[in-house]
């Protein structure tokens, strides 16, 4: 047996154990459940009064409520609540981990998406997910092989192609989101603080796209943000980065993606800066490792993000998720602008074989203990 082989089997062991087993497992008490909508203004549309920006809320409050702060879940791109409830090969998802350990879960659901709502007229055009952009990114990684670290892919359940009955499940999951990456944070960052004004402070969990919403309210209203726990949060810092395997594998964006750093929109520097231009660039000579893209950060003396370095903040990252190559950039980013961060590589704690959606994968609930051990510990 090989080593990798002998720890994914562990660690697969390991998630049942945590999970209770499928057939060991309890049923969750609740105290409470239900929905809210957040946020959301009427606007004029051809004439016509109609509602925009709302966002869907759904909450469960546990019997055995142990832990003092909720937990807000962020859905990314093209997800919704669904993908946290449960895994496409019928598995409890880390809402029902969280509510065994003792949190409030509340799932929001970004504007213009799902069950909150789509205006054309004032949230614009909808992006669609594309069968061969979700495969070759999230479940059947290591068969597209776009980044060196696709290859370690072992831990989606199934064959991560269409057809595959897990697969079809996950696909029929993603939605239509707004294309705009800009109108998408505008309409979201009034609906998240809210939605914290009602139920905060909280813990704020955010995956991917969502990764600028969680650090947009650190650094807006760190009174109401606990922590931040941003699972391969969307980056990295400035500029975008399109994967396309061989030698030579991958190549940047010619275009700025986040003006500020780790948000589309403005965060609160000191010395301040009212415009992003103003923020002095510089690219890494030389890439931290062999696997790793060369980062962007600020020139030396960076200015401070102070408002977040109150707000302990973990990054969570998949051993072979595309997200491997650059979510250190994050991490450095952050630290160089004086924000505490752990920079969790899943690998490292001997969790091997990820990918971006490791929410849904063989050993996501060992995952959820993980980030629960890591909040019982930093949080006070």
């Amino acid at each position: 047996m090989t080593r990798r082989f002998g720890l994914f089997i562990a660690t697969a062991a390991l998630a049942l154990l945590a999970s209770g087993g499928a057939i060991a497992q309890q049923p969750i008490s609740l105290a409470k459940e239900g929905y809210l909508f957040v946020g959301g203004n009427y606007v004029t549309v051809n004439g016509k009064q109609v509602m925009s920006g709302q966002a869907y809320v759904e909450y469960q409050i546990p019997r055995r409520k142990t832990q003092p702060y909720p937990i807000v879940i962020i859905p990314g791109a093209a997800q919704t609540a669904t993908n946290f409830n449960g895994t496409p090969d019928g598995r409890e998802g880390w809402t029902q981990h969280f509510l065994r350990r003792g949190y409030a879960v509340y799932i929001i659901e970004q504007p213009g998406r799902g069950r909150s709502g789509y205006q054309p007229g004032a949230d614009g055009p909808q992006a669609t997910p594309l069968v061969e952009n979700v495969q070759n990114r999230f479940t059947a990684i290591s068969r597209a092989n776009l980044w060196p670290q696709a290859r370690l892919h072992t831990q989606w359940p199934g064959t991560g192609v269409a057809g595959d009955p897990t697969f079809d499940q996950f696909y029929a999951s993603q939605v239509e989101s707004v294309a705009s990456t800009v109108k998408t944070e505008e309409l979201m960052f009034p609906a998240d603080v809210a939605l914290l004004e009602k139920v905060g402070p909280v813990i704020v969990l955010t995956h991917s796209q969502s990764g600028v919403f969680g650090f947009k309210l650190a650094d807006t209203r760190p009174d109401l943000v606990k922590a931040h726990v941003a699972v391969e949060p969307n980056g990295p810092p400035f500029y975008d980065i399109d994967f396309k395997g061989g030698e030579d594998w991958y190549k940047d964006s010619d275009k700025i993606a986040r003006a500020w750093g780790v948000a589309r929109i403005p965060l609160a520097y000191e010395p301040p800066a009212t415009e992003a231009s103003e923020l002095n660039l510089v690219r890494q000579e030389q890439a931290d490792g062999p696997q790793l893209v060369r980062c962007w950060l600020q020139r030396e003396p960076a200015r401070q993000l102070f408002k977040m370095k109150d707000v302990p903040t973990v990054i969570v990252t998949g051993e072979a998720s595309f997200r491997a190559t650059y979510d250190h950039c994050t991490s450095k980013f952050l630290s160089q602008a004086r924000v505490p961060n752990t920079h969790l590589r899943l690998e490292k704690t001997g969790l091997l074989g990820n990918g971006h959606m490791m929410m849904l994968e063989h050993n996501s609930a060992v995952i959820a203990g993980a980030i629960g051990n890591w909040l019982e510990a930093n949080i006070k």
